[in-house]
């Protein structure tokens, strides 16, 4: 089986506050460290009710410490928010504390509306457009010492001095960064979990187009997928029911937090709405272990995926570390760690 690995939102469950939501995060980090996955990634999402954690550097600070084997990273770091040479500085320290650990994840997208990407840059000097291969052509250049002879940043030095940068992945739902990706010779994430885009054509693609780089000698591609996993699929689909809800209201644009179960199951859903969740069946996998074992064997051979990393919206939290147990189980993490 393909190493496994958890995506996390820190989402906020309806009834819970946003502090409970983090605190939520060190204890799963803590949990699935144990169980054998192979990396924690934090995503970067601001000003949204649903979501607690906008600055997943600290975070990843935090679980690294709290975990002693896991790979702690970031799933990601929304690129276009932030200036190259604090994304260097930051992930340096990060590596610095906690070497051969650390991951950098690097997303195109904002992770939020229009009005608050605003705020987030709002003593640059506009530049206009996508600058985001502007951005990570200059992160790239701090880690290479890339700037040209008679460039203003050609003088400064990168701190902590002597450490590089973690490991880079570029994340994505379409193929831009699949392309991007393989041509430039970094890692590749794909969310198949929302993306319209699909999974197996991105993720191929990457890997057919692989061209090897300092960065990284061979491919390496994840598929990121949305899981729910109880002890059978009918208890697996009651539990899913938040998840769909949330969903359903976020096609709205109601970013409230995950609604409890109680709550999903008592939801008048209407026809067209039960028609939306039934298509977006295919970006949920729901079951039992077996179940779940199996969707996961026929993603990875479809995409040809290195690694899964499994993104769970589960309100109740022991339900949750629950749902990566039994999964864990069923692939035998348990297994491959111990041999290792």
């Amino acid at each position: 089986m393909l190493p496994l690995s958890v995506l996390d939102l820190s989402f906020v469950n309806a009834g819970a506050s946003p502090a409970q939501a983090l605190q939520d995060s060190l204890s799963l980090a803590r949990h699935v460290d144990g169980l054998g996955y192979s990396r924690y990634w934090l995503a970067e999402h601001h000003a949204l009710p649903s979501v607690a954690s906008p600055a997943p550097e600290i975070m990843i600070g935090q679980i690294a410490a709290a975990t002693r084997r896991i790979r702690v990273g970031s799933g990601g770091i929304m690129l276009p928010n932030h200036a190259p040479l604090m994304v260097a500085e930051r992930f340096k320290v990060l590596e610095a504390l906690f070497p051969g650990r650390i991951d950098l994840g690097l997303g195109r997208a904002l992770g939020t509306d229009g009005i608050t990407a605003q705020a987030l840059r709002r003593r640059e000097v506009p530049r206009g457009g996508d600058d985001f291969l502007e951005r990570l052509q200059e992160l790239l250049a701090w880690e290479t010492g890339g700037f040209p002879e008679g460039h203003p940043f050609r003088s400064v030095e990168v701190m902590p001095a002597g450490v590089p940068l973690p490991p880079l992945f570029l994340l994505g739902s379409s193929d831009y960064s699949a392309h991007l990706s393989a041509e430039i010779g970094m890692g590749f994430a794909f969310a198949q979990h929302f993306a319209a885009f699909d999974a197996e054509q991105a993720m191929l693609a990457y890997r057919r187009l692989f061209r090897p780089s300092r960065w990284r000698e061979r491919p390496h591609a994840i598929l990121a997928i949305a899981a729910v996993c109880a002890p059978d699929d009918a208890e697996a689909e009651r539990l899913a029911l938040s998840s769909q809800l949330a969903t359903l209201r976020r096609e709205r644009g109601e970013y409230a937090p995950l609604p409890s179960l109680a709550a999903a199951e008592a939801y008048p859903y209407s026809e067209a709405e039960r028609a939306r969740i039934a298509r977006g069946r295919a970006k949920l996998h729901v079951g039992g272990p077996g179940t779940l074992r199996a969707s996961l064997d026929a993603l990875a051979r479809a995409t040809q995926a290195d690694e899964i990393m499994i993104f769970s919206a589960i309100h109740d939290q022991a339900a949750r570390q629950r749902s990566y147990a039994l999964i864990a189980e069923a692939c035998g993490l348990g297994a491959a760690r111990d041999a290792a």
